[in-house]
């Protein structure tokens, strides 16, 4: 898509800390009522990313446009149209949590009261504790609240179920799929790979201060070797497997049988396995390996495409041995 619906249009940014270069040229494009996940460890330039999309640093070169304003000189405006909840959220340490929550609503242009009193019941969030009460998941909480209850169009999200246990992952993700339906659009920057693979559209992923790859996951996949486990009646010549990556051949003892699961099989059933075979392939060549391993029968089959976990170590791992 063009940046014509970008609700995050960036390019060529850079910045830099006196000697030391935070972004090197970053292009980033979130279009209008997508999840964009923002993937990178730490020390890559996400938080000086972000910290420029929010007005709080200004760019040493490169355009940034967000909602179509600069982000450092119409930083008002644009913050009654955005909403952004960070990794480590402060509160006013006397406020109670839900005039707290009402306060952003109010800088945010509105509050939907009847979405805010939904949140704080499906977020199990006492509003009436004060700031200084709450631990760091019920500080996320406030402000997860603040941000989804308000009438922003662009939700900026750093790290934000930093703290949170697993059933309040799920009801995020869950909160962020409704804001998506409504149109809303959302930069989710998160360490929590299996968040993004559920619900990022598109991913960009960030070394060194510029995007290193982006596009969808099956884009991105497709950049990236496919894992298949086989059963097999008969074992392979090894010289047949040499189109193969990665390879590891097991031979069972002689006689050696496994529960059915074959196709055709009833349950329960029982067939030799001759060897189990590991390999590793193009996303585009699993159909042709496939077709080369039927001739030694296969009894069991498993394909695994590559996880955003395996699909962001190779790249980082490819980078570096590109290194001089």
């Amino acid at each position: 898509m063009g940046a014509g619906n970008a609700v995050i249009d960036v390019q060529g940014l850079t910045k830099s800390f006196g000697k030391f270069p935070a972004l090197t040229g970053l292009d980033l494009q979130v279009q209008a009522g997508e999840v964009h996940g923002f993937l990178g460890p730490n020390g890559s330039g996400k938080s000086t990313t972000i910290r420029v999309l929010l007005g709080l640093l200004r760019a040493d070169s490169g355009t940034v446009r967000v909602l179509g304003g600069d982000p450092w000189r119409d930083v008002v405006e644009l913050h009654r149209r955005l909403a952004y909840v960070p990794g480590d959220v402060s509160l006013w340490p006397g406020m109670t949590g839900g005039e707290t929550i009402d306060l952003l609503g109010t800088l945010r242009g509105g509050l939907d009261a009847a979405r805010r009193n939904e949140l704080i019941e499906r977020f199990e969030l006492d509003p009436t504790k004060r700031g200084r009460q709450y631990s760091k998941g019920n500080r996320q909480k406030v402000a997860i609240v603040a941000a989804l209850a308000s009438s922003a169009e662009l939700l900026i999200l750093d790290e934000p179920t930093s703290g949170l246990d697993p059933l309040m992952e799920n009801v995020f993700q869950e909160v962020i799929g409704e804001a998506k339906a409504l149109g809303r659009s959302v930069l989710l920057s998160s360490h929590i790979l299996a968040e993004l693979e559920s619900l990022a559209d598109q991913l960009s992923i960030i070394r060194d201060g510029r995007i290193a790859a982006t596009g969808t996951l099956g884009e991105l996949r497709g950049h990236a070797r496919t894992t298949i486990h086989a059963e097999l009646a008969r074992t392979p010549e090894r010289s047949a497997l040499r189109e193969f990556a990665d390879v590891h051949l097991d031979t069972p003892p002689s006689g050696a049988s496994s529960e059915g699961g074959a196709p055709g099989e009833h349950s329960g059933a029982r067939r030799t396995v001759a060897a189990k075979l590991t390999v590793t392939v193009e996303a585009s060549r699993v159909g042709e390996a496939m077709a080369q391993l039927i001739p030694w029968g296969i009894t069991s089959l498993t394909v695994n495409p590559p996880s955003l976990e395996s699909l962001f170590l190779r790249l980082y791992d490819a980078e570096e041995g590109e290194t001089p």
